[in-house]
């Protein structure tokens, strides 16, 4: 299934910008529920006033979703007073939606883990401590371990191990392609103001 991960992100913005995050989140969700995609949230960091958010990371699916990415991807720019400082004469805030291929960006190999295997803890004297059937799994580049006791057949374990292996592993790649991003653009005073992709002209 071709799925993409995207972040919204205010940036070094202020708490404003932080809004529209959070009302943007809110507007794609049910875009895309309308068009029957499926967009989850896989991340959010929440801002310093309630309802507002610092970014939100969230993975998209489903056939026909590239009108919907290239619509959002890009600067976004909000024009609305702002409800946190009443004299306030900005009404112009700025946020960022980047768009990654998980495909691309994150990988699963195999070979990249080691298998090791040891006995499973329980009560003294029972069958489950006389066999190597617990089976941890160490996924070398980045030193993330998972191990699997839950069967009494080392198969089993194993096969359980590599695929709690793979979501942690996929989780941590995600993270830091995202982490990525997000310092990129705090690296910058302010988001791209130039050609917005999208213009929402509403109350925040």
């Amino acid at each position: 299934m071709d799925r993409k991960i995207i972040q919204i992100t205010a940036g070094r913005g202020p708490v404003e910008c932080c809004k529209v995050v959070a009302n943007v989140q809110s507007m794609m969700m049910k875009q895309a529920q309308k068009l029957g995609l499926l967009l989850e949230v896989l991340d959010s960091k929440m801002g310093e006033q309630n309802g507002t958010m610092q970014s939100s990371t969230l993975v998209l699916s489903g056939k026909g979703h590239e009108a919907f990415v290239k619509e959002w991807q890009g600067t976004v720019l909000w024009i609305g007073k702002s409800p946190y400082r009443k004299f306030h004469k900005r009404k112009n805030w700025y946020i960022g939606i980047e768009v990654f291929d998980w495909h691309k960006e994150i990988r699963w190999d195999e070979r990249e883990v080691k298998l090791e295997t040891c006995r499973s803890s329980g009560p003294g004297g029972q069958n489950v401590n006389k066999v190597e059937t617990a089976v941890r799994g160490i996924h070398q580049p980045s030193g993330i371990q998972v191990l699997a006791t839950d069967s009494r057949s080392q198969l089993q374990n194993k096969k359980l191990c590599l695929e709690r292996l793979e979501a942690k592993v996929m989780a941590w790649q995600t993270q830091q392609l995202v982490d990525g991003q997000q310092n990129r653009w705090q690296e910058h005073n302010e988001l791209e103001r130039g050609n917005p992709v999208k213009v929402i002209e509403q109350q925040l």
